[in-house]
């Protein structure tokens, strides 16, 4: 059983514009994946996969979210079954996974890493196994060797203020030609709802910024110390996951006394928690726009849904939605502020439920200014949207209210080194919208130079040129 007619090289390619497009111009684009999640650690040791589970299944909520929904035990999950019963579970649930984007991931990423074109299924399940397996034993199937073999030129990881940054230090000296940056993550800093974990947390930055902190003075010193650090090390982008935006008014005295309070174990109410979320994320703002950084805002889910999973299995295990949230006002008040004081850094906004395309579409033009072109993004289609249906309602939305041809283009937002396959996804999906256009006469054929330019541009220049890779 082969994909020859399924995942083939005009995959997702409907026209022969569109084909000119992906082959000439976007295939070979490196890669700039400027927010994911993979471990550092495991990038500077140059990781030796032991197998297709661990580098396949192991962190892959997507992979879950499908497991659990095609009725397979936790056990063959995130339990303690072996590793080939996990992957037996997953082979049979791949052919319920038609239509769904993981069965195009799937088959894309056995292809593009292996060389597999055969279709995953219970019948193919051990010999794709045991052939993986093999692979992943030779040098060029490491965490490095992967990154190389899908042309990764940057590469920017989702790191705490606390964090030491050493495994970045250490890929850094070794001379790895693929660059991993440090992104600033301070998310853990707002999270005064939980006074026992957050002053915790506070011990840990006091550590690592080697700054004592009993105010809220000294809070902004140890962060703005750690900011730094980072900056020393190349990072070149903040990120924040949010619920909602926040741009309550509040009193400096106001804020002292709240991190007075959780400080002493008081649990802030609605109003305090407002009003401390609303200080820190404009200090924040602040922070990177006198670095010279780009700040990147994911904003809509609720997380940890299960509490019964929550308290077995943790955060990030598959149990996230998308969210209801109006916060329009609250962002344009948040972005007002700082544009106000001319502190509005480079910008990438995010929204994870859809119906907030073309609010966000229009919420950039409000604060564009020169001489950055698209100071200010709308990101790309985000963990539930991240695949064809809405990577082209992002893009639809941004081409009638916006300049696609200014867009900095896809990133994985992922734990796996076997996710880079989503960029080729993402600009087959461009390729083939733009080729329609031209199709249809919608977009005049003797531009196809140029056209072929802007994809080259949102594949990989763009990105280059506004984050100064």
């Amino acid at each position: 059983m082969s994909t020859d007619r399924f995942i083939n090289d005009d995959f997702m390619l409907t026209n022969d514009y569109a084909r000119e497009l992906y082959h000439e111009s976007a295939e070979k684009m490196p890669i700039i994946d400027y927010h994911c999640h993979l471990v550092p650690k495991m990038i500077a040791d140059n990781y030796q996969f032991k197998d297709l589970t661990e580098v396949w299944l192991g962190g892959d909520h997507y992979k879950w979210r499908a497991l659990r929904t095609n009725g397979v035990d936790e056990r063959y999950i995130t339990g303690d079954a072996s590793d080939w019963e996990k992957f037996q579970k997953w082979a049979e649930t791949v052919p319920y996974c038609m239509r769904n984007p993981i069965y195009h991931w799937t088959h894309l990423e056995l292809r593009t890493a292996f060389g597999i074109q055969k279709l995953l299924n219970p019948e193919t399940a051990r010999e794709i196994y045991d052939e993986c397996n093999e692979k992943l034993q030779q040098p060029g199937f490491s965490a490095r060797g992967l990154m190389q073999h899908y042309n990764v030129e940057v590469v920017c990881t989702t790191d705490d203020p606390a964090d030491t940054l050493e495994y970045h230090r250490q890929a850094r000296e070794s001379g790895f030609v693929v660059k991993m940056l440090p992104t600033w993550r301070p998310d853990k800093a707002m999270a005064i709802e939980d006074p026992v974990a957050y002053r915790q947390y506070v011990e840990r930055l006091s550590d690592s910024a080697n700054t004592e902190i009993r105010t809220y003075d000294d809070l902004l010193l140890a962060l703005q110390t750690r900011h730094d650090y980072f900056a020393s090390l190349g990072c070149r982008l903040s990120d924040h996951g949010l619920t909602e935006f926040y741009a309550d008014d509040f009193t400096y005295n106001e804020i002292e006394t709240i991190f007075s309070k959780v400080m002493d174990g008081h649990t802030p109410d609605s109003v305090e928690l407002g009003k401390f979320r609303s200080a820190l994320l404009l200090e924040f703002g602040r922070q990177d726009a006198r670095a010279g950084w780009t700040q990147q805002y994911h904003y809509g889910p609720i997380r940890n849904n299960n509490s019964k999973m929550m308290r077995l299995l943790g955060p990030d295990t598959g149990y996230d939605s998308i969210g209801m949230v109006d916060t329009a006002a609250s962002m344009a008040r948040f972005l007002d502020k700082l544009c106000a004081e001319d502190n509005l850094a480079q910008t990438i906004l995010y929204c994870i439920n859809p119906s907030d395309n073309e609010m966000l579409a229009t919420m950039i033009g409000n604060f564009q200014e020169g001489p950055v072109p698209g100071k200010i993004q709308f990101g790309s289609g985000w963990w539930f949207n991240d695949q064809k249906d809405g990577m082209e309602r992002q893009m639809n939305a941004l081409s009638l209210l916006g300049l696609l041809s200014r867009f900095v283009g896809m990133l994985t937002d992922s734990r796996s080194f076997l996710s880079y396959p989503r960029h080729e996804y993402f600009r087959r999906t461009l390729c083939n919208m733009l080729g329609n256009d031209v199709e249809n006469g919608e977009l005049p054929v003797e531009e196809m130079p140029r056209i072929s330019r802007m994809v080259q541009d949102i594949c990989y220049y763009n990105a280059k040129n506004y984050f100064r890779f």
